[in-house]
């Protein structure tokens, strides 16, 4: 069994003659995807970009806060000398 023989069997529908799927019916069905994919894309880019920038700012504060935690515990320390 041939590929254009399962091909035909399966009721494909190209413009080429006798049905037949030819090189513009495939370079159609890319470019019509390709544009699906594009605005899925620009649509979740600036969702994305928030939450990219949410994390960031959640680590930072995270940082700060870990540090500042740190400094306090380190300015505690007090050194007794006998004279």
């Amino acid at each position: 069994m041939s590929f254009a023989t399962s091909a035909t069997s399966a009721g494909s529908s190209g413009s080429g003659p006798n049905g037949k799927i030819t090189r513009d019916d495939i370079a159609s069905k890319l470019r019509d995807i390709s544009g699906q994919t594009t605005e899925k894309v620009e649509a979740t880019k600036a969702a994305a970009t928030w939450a990219i920038g949410a994390a960031v700012g959640a680590a930072v504060l995270a940082a700060y806060l870990l540090g500042r935690r740190k400094g306090r515990k380190g300015r505690s320390v007090i050194e007794i000398r006998r004279v």
